[in-house]
């Protein structure tokens, strides 16, 4: 029988390779869904303009607050859900910004729910595609 120490080492994560890989692919979505900086900076928690565009202009930080990367990981399960659900990439894009009849949106677009501000929001709308995933 094999025992585990409990004093294994734990994989370092480097915190600063995660959000630039996070606002990497954030900045990659935001292009495909034609987001104003205004709506960027919303989606990301209204971080400082100035930590922003620091932010925009290099892909990188030394590291993001845990609800940015929540942020980030509910939007990116967004866009992974309109691309299996939908039957083109350009179909997937322009979902975000039709109004929706869904009891969720009450007749809003899904982006203007996830620019209501709290994380929430974008759980919901993560939730509801997954749900039409049949997730």
């Amino acid at each position: 029988m094999k025992h585990h120490n409990a004093q294994s080492p734990q994989p370092q994560l480097d915190p600063e390779r995660i959000a630039s890989a996070a606002l990497q692919a954030f900045f990659n979505l935001s292009s495909h869904w034609h987001l104003s900086a205004k709506e960027e900076r919303n989606l990301l928690g209204s971080p400082p303009e100035s930590t922003f565009f620091k932010w925009k202009a290099e892909k990188s930080a030394a590291r993001l607050s845990r609800d940015t990367l929540e942020r980030i990981s509910y939007l990116l399960g967004v866009y992974k859900a309109l691309n299996i659900l939908l039957p083109t990439p350009r179909a997937a894009d322009e979902w975000i910004r039709k109004p929706n009849t869904a009891p969720l949106f009450n007749g809003q677009s899904a982006i203007e729910r996830m620019l209501a501000g709290s994380l929430v929001d974008l759980a919901d709308v993560r939730r509801y595609l997954d749900a039409q995933r049949g997730m």
